[in-house]
């Protein structure tokens, strides 16, 4: 039974971790997991603390209850009796507050853009605004089959958070990107995935997940994080630029005992370890 003098609030954000896999769970179901302060600052640790972990290899986001993240808690922030933690980042006490709790926020896209391990987004149910932004900041996202998509931001009346423009630009294009911001339409799974907003749709979503997971926990991790820094590269930069890094890398990894590993898998016919 929950002590009734117990008003410390329940963790926004929850980290579990199971055979090299960080499970990070948004933690606000009563709110569709919608995005408080208390969330942003919750999942910024919880973040730095999987990158940390050596016992994780593979990271798996996702909410709890029906839906992913339903972005801003606009209800919570419209309310007299929110305070300033509670209230939306972009409602702080004055302008000044406010740049600096959403640069703060902007962390999460950040950390996850350049995060050294594998990535994943469950998209279990509704997947809107800031929520999106996570979504995209990932590696691979497996949706369900019933998950609706929405950018939403300009709806709320508000231009977007998260690097919500720039990750968007990238999965879909300039032209879409804009398209999909100024009409802030409902997607199904299936159109998002059809756009490139979402890796791929799944009728059972825990299944699908699972197997991701279970197989990045097992490849090789420094050549699947080079490889990512490979794909931010570039996204970010000339071709001249971008190929001394990628050569580098290619070096760097050939050269690794897990290469050695995985080529005598190969040669035996077996998976690497």
């Amino acid at each position: 039974m929950i002590d009734p003098l117990d008003t410390d609030p329940p963790p926004a954000v929850i980290v579990e971790t199971h055979e090299r896999v960080a499970t990070v769970t948004l933690n606000r179901p009563e709110r569709r997991n919608a995005v408080s302060w208390q969330l942003l600052v919750e999942l910024i640790d919880a973040l730095e603390r999987v990158r940390a972990d050596a016992a994780a290899a593979v990271m798996v986001i996702t909410g709890a209850g029906r839906d992913f993240c339903v972005g801003a808690d606009l209800a919570r922030a419209k309310s007299p009796h929110a305070s300033d933690h509670e209230s939306r980042t972009l409602r702080g006490i004055s302008i000044d507050d406010d740049l600096e709790r959403l640069g703060r926020a902007s962390l999460v896209a950040e950390i996850l853009l350049t995060f050294p391990k594998p990535t994943i987004a469950k998209i279990n149910g509704a997947c809107a605004g800031a929520g999106l932004s996570i979504a995209l900041a990932t590696d691979y996202t497996v949706a369900a089959s019933r998950a609706m998509i929405n950018t939403a931001f300009v709806g709320a009346g508000v231009s977007g958070d998260l690097g919500s423009a720039w990750l968007l630009t990238r999965a879909v294009g300039t032209m879409r990107a804009r398209a999909l911001l100024l009409d802030p339409v409902k997607l199904t799974a299936a159109e998002a995935a059809e756009l490139g907003m979402v890796t791929e749709v799944s009728s059972d979503l825990d299944a699908r997940v699972d197997e991701l997971s279970r197989k990045f926990a097992h490849q090789a991790p420094l050549a699947m994080g080079y490889a990512k820094q490979n794909v931010l590269d570039a996204a970010t930069q000339s071709f001249t630029d971008y190929l001394p890094a990628e050569v580098r890398r290619m070096v760097e990894t050939s050269r690794s005992d897990d290469a050695r590993a995985a080529a005598r898998a190969f040669i035996e016919k077996r998976n690497p370890a």
